[in-house]
């Protein structure tokens, strides 16, 4: 069974069916277990509904530390959908000792949602909605949502946050993999009657609701619904309930008009309803199965006559004409306008002034919007003035809305100042109302401009996919004249960007994608965290930065160590092999670095190719050469073991049997010929006790640590500590472990090697015929 969870704003409460029927209305939200085929119980013998069934590929879930670890799932519901059900079911593989882990499912209409599992930090001036989501504590649960909006809806899945600490692939046993599949199984209505303006449409309710749609045309100021010549069983009486407008989450702005009785008007008013769209309407039966309901729906809109700011208009204004000038722009009468409503848009006063906005598409996710005139946007106290931003394509929602605004510091005087709107569907045009954003589904966010604050500005993170609309006006509440002939240019700077300011210096922008859908996420570094990595709370200071680059790279220096005593004992190839490792380590490290402290001679994967390949081969050669094989067979599974490393390393480079097989396969030639060595002289191999108790114990001690460290001690809190001590004890114990030279060598005969080659065939021969 899954828990229920809303958002602030959200539609159910955890109190059980009853509770979040009472606080919800239509919209239903039940978690259970029980099969698929209830979803449409309620209502399968209704002939004018139909079902249909949605599914995707499952996907692997992964522990939450951005918003890149959740799985995001894209479904778009069909329109007139009565009931949405989601079917989510969890499967887990990985053996018998995996138990269940706990899912957390997020679901938003529109958009992704915006989730903070975490706990972190938004960045200042930033729109953020409690998202709505449930956890899931067994395999399958189910949600339903009652007349749903038509559109995009979002489902983002992930397990709890992830521990700090670094497991290295494939050394411990088999990890837990769960995977995550949903389903949508929709139940659509296919007789929906459409309710025209102005024309009254009888309906009759028995059993059955009844299905409406009104189309609301672009600039209806404010619907109105009203039921008339209500009849019950031929008596009067009208106990019906008209649900308006879908359902969506986080947030359900629903309307419910309840009808009782005919001694009041049974009517609902919207101010700014959704333009451009079909908005849904159900009348329901509140008498009873067997009680027949007739009565009449009549739809009144009231239109909105705009003033556009067309091209024309503009180009009859200089560009520097100041802001008295720029009044001439304006339709007759503008300082004595007053909002007021017409049955038609060619006569009576003008609600809003619209401005033309132009769209340029820069990049993916990347949309730069501004005015006709490219300047600024004229505001006055009479209407408000209406920008709309074009983000209905369906590819908008994966980024970040920038808005931001600036008043003209000379004609903004103390007692006046700038109302602003931000509204999806439909534009805020009551400011002389109200100041509260709120259009007949939608809350806008609300922003403000005066003489102490003449910027504001505002970030909408996935942004859900429709029209936008920016309304300004100017207010005057200490002394409504000083408004009637001001007029203020408000600057504008509108943006659809992937990561807002690209995720600071601290954070890496990266492009996510689901199929077709695109969607950015910023991944931080260097203990920053958040939404676009401005969260501190956790940060490394440039001191602490410094320092653990410092740890990294200097703690190769022991390389020195064993290649000093490779030199020492004429073991070239082995020296060469450890300051190959001890430069590429170096320098890996010091551009893997997430702060400022970062130097890059090579490309990153390169370098961090090198340092994976020297560490292994380091490995690799030091066990050979404890092996004492004939020169001729050292060196060719030197070469042999250089270019499997290669291979498995382009394979995986994470995996750990990628460098764990080699290095076994060279430990069994080392125990082997060291077994057969102790068997043909009869004595134990090394035969010098002071060989084990000062060389061979310690370097094996420290290598067991090392390997102890690298494997299970590793977090991402001490990583710079502990990865400098696995450098210094990996070095330490190459040094330690590497054989004494041979009897006939001298020590440091490198440099007679190199200038006498008669020395060098001399030594080779001798040695074919040495017993070790």
């Amino acid at each position: 069974m899954g828990r229920a969870r809303p958002g602030a704003g959200g539609a159910a409460g955890a109190a059980g069916a009853a509770a979040v029927a009472a606080v919800a209305g239509p919209l239903l939200l039940l978690l259970a277990r029980a099969p698929p085929a209830a979803a449409g119980d309620g209502r399968r013998s209704d002939v004018r509904l139909v079902s249909e069934q949605f599914s995707q590929s499952p996907q692997k879930l992964s522990f939450y530390s951005w918003y890149g670890s959740a799985r995001l799932f894209h479904f778009r519901v069909p329109p007139d959908a009565v009931l949405v059900r989601w079917l989510l079911q969890v499967s887990q593989g990985g053996g018998p000792a995996c138990s269940h882990a706990e899912v957390t499912v997020y679901f938003r209409y529109g958009a992704p949602p915006v989730i903070n599992p975490l706990g972190t930090g938004f960045p200042a001036n930033t729109s953020v909605q409690s998202p709505f989501f449930i956890k899931m504590l067994q395999s399958n649960a189910s949600v339903n949502v009652s007349h749903p909006a038509p559109g995009d809806w979002f489902m983002a899945a992930h397990l709890p946050p992830s521990s700090q600490k670094i497991e290295v692939k494939g050394f411990v046993s088999p990890s837990c993999v769960y995977t995550f599949h949903p389903d949508m199984l929709v139940v659509r209505a296919v007789e929906v009657s459409i309710l025209e303006p102005d024309v009254p449409l009888p309906q009759t309710l028995r059993s059955h609701p009844s299905y409406l749609k009104i189309f609301i045309p672009e600039y209806t100021q404010e619907l109105r619904l009203e039921l008339q010549g209500c009849v019950t069983n031929g008596s009067l009486g009208c106990p019906v309930r008209l649900t308006v407008g879908s359902a969506t989450l986080p947030r359900n702005f629903q309307k419910v008009l309840t009808c009782i009785s005919l001694t009041w008007s049974c009517h609902l008013l919207l101010p700014s309803p959704p333009w451009e769209r079909w908005l849904q309407v159900t009348a329901k039966s509140l008498a009873g199965p067997h009680v027949l309901v007739a009565f009449r729906a009549v739809a009144a809109l009231t239109a909105c006559r705009p003033w556009t700011m067309n091209l024309q208009h503009l180009l009859q204004s200089s560009p520097n004409r100041s802001c008295n000038a720029s009044a001439a722009l304006l339709p007759p009468g503008a300082g004595s306008w007053v909002p007021g409503r017409s049955r038609g848009a060619g006569g009576g006063p003008f609600c809003l002034t619209s401005y033309p906005v132009i769209r340029e598409d820069t990049d993916v996710l990347s949309v730069r919007f501004w005015p006709a005139d490219r300047v600024s946007v004229l505001v006055r106290s009479g209407t408000p003035s209406v920008m709309r931003l074009y983000l209905h394509t369906g590819t908008d929602s994966g980024g970040s809305l920038s808005i931001s605004l600036q008043a003209n510091q000379t004609a903004m005087t103390n007692s006046t100042r700038v109302a602003v709107c931000v509204n999806a569907a439909s534009p805020f045009l009551s400011f002389n109302e109200s100041l509260n954003c709120t259009t007949a589904f939608f809350q806008g966010v609300r922003l403000s401009l005066s003489a102490a604050s003449r910027k504001a500005d505002l970030i909408v993170p996935y942004p859900e996919t429709d029209n936008w609309y920016l309304s300004l006006q100017l207010v005057c509440p200490e002394s409504p004249e000083e408004c009637e002939q001001a007029s203020v240019l408000v600057e504008t700077a509108l943006y659809l960007v992937p990561c807002l300011n690209d995720c600071g210096r601290y954070g890496q922008c990266l492009l996510l994608r689901r199929h077709s859908y695109l969607y950015a996420g910023c991944s931080c570094k260097a203990g920053w965290r958040g939404w676009s990595c401005t969260d501190n709370s956790t940060a490394q200071t440039v001191a602490q930065q410094r320092v653990a680059t410092l740890l990294l790279t200097l703690s190769n220096l022991v390389f020195l160590a064993p290649i000093a005593v490779s030199v020492h004992r004429a073991l070239l190839v082995e020296a060469s092999v450890y300051a190959y490792t001890m430069f590429f380590s170096t320098f890996y490290h010091a551009c893997d670095q997430p702060g400022e402290a970062v130097l890059c001679i090579l490309g990153y994967d390169t370098l961090q190719f090198c340092d994976f390949l020297g560490s292994g081969v380091s490995i690799w050669v030091t066990i050979l050469c404890m092996a004492r094989l004939k020169a001729a067979q050292k060196h060719v599974l030197f070469l042999l073991g250089t270019l499997i490393f290669a291979m498995s390393l382009q394979l995986d480079r994470r995996g750990a049997w990628n460098t764990l097989g080699p290095c076994l396969f060279a430990f069994v030639v080392m125990v082997t010929m060291w077994v057969y060595r102790c068997g043909h002289r009869r004595h134990c191999y090394p035969t010098s006790w002071q060989r084990w108790a000062f060389y061979l114990l310690p370097g094996i001690s420290m290598a067991a640590v090392a390997v102890a460290i690298y494997t299970s001690m590793m977090t991402s809190d001490n990583y710079y500590y502990t990865h400098s001590i696995w450098h210094m004890l990996l070095a330490g114990s190459a040094a330690f472990l590497l054989p004494p030279r041979e009897e006939h060598t001298k020590p440091w005969a490198c440099s007679q090697k190199l200038t006498c080659h008669y020395q060098i065939c001399r030594n080779h021969r001798e040695e074919l015929y040495t017993v070790t």
